[in-house]
């Protein structure tokens, strides 16, 4: 009936015909991968030749922008101390002008104050509240102290009600020729 050489051999037969099939397909893809490789190799060589330039450069680059980066830095840091010297040194300039503004009134006060008592007319005769000898005896000592301190105080009040004072600046609104003038 069926001798199994038969189909040993029709199944060798396919066999063979399905590998000649495989290389013949398999034929042109081998080429494209070798055309592939020999591309890659080219690629690589390229890559070899070129990245380490390239790479250096990037490096250099690198190292250049740091160095620009530490001098930026250190321009801002020495602009910033100059910045706050000037400021100092403003803070100071304005401290000495006050003490020249305050010292100036001084001054100017001291002076008026001087024409003022160099101008003054001197009364004839000094004024003095004399109690009777009855009521100087009833006057304890702490009365009579406090009678003279109220005198005082009345005749410093007189006096400094005499100075007019600009609410700005705190300079005598008369000048000492005004009150010359006036005296």
């Amino acid at each position: 009936m069926i001798d199994p050489l038969f189909w040993l051999g029709l199944s060798i037969l396919l066999v063979a015909v399905s590998l000649t099939a495989v290389l013949i397909a398999a034929i042109p893809a081998l080429q494209e991968l070798a055309r592939a490789a020999r591309s890659a190799e080219k690629l690589f060589d390229t890559l070899s030749r070129e990245l380490p330039p390239t790479l250096n450069a990037i490096r250099t680059t690198g190292m250049e922008i740091t160095d620009l980066t530490d001098d930026v830095s250190e321009g801002v840091k020495s602009a910033s101390q100059v910045v706050q010297q000037v400021d100092q040194s403003l803070d100071g300039a304005r401290k000495q002008a006050q003490n020249v503004q305050i010292g100036t009134r001084s001054i100017f006060v001291g002076v008026k104050a001087a024409w003022k008592t160099f101008t003054r007319q001197k009364s004839p005769k000094r004024q003095v509240d004399r109690l009777s000898p009855n009521a100087s005896s009833a006057l304890t000592l702490r009365e009579r102290e406090a009678k003279r301190q109220r005198q005082r105080n009345d005749n410093n009040y007189n006096d400094a009600a005499n100075w007019d004072f600009d609410d700005e600046d705190s300079l005598p609104q008369s000048t000492a020729a005004e009150e010359w003038s006036e005296d």
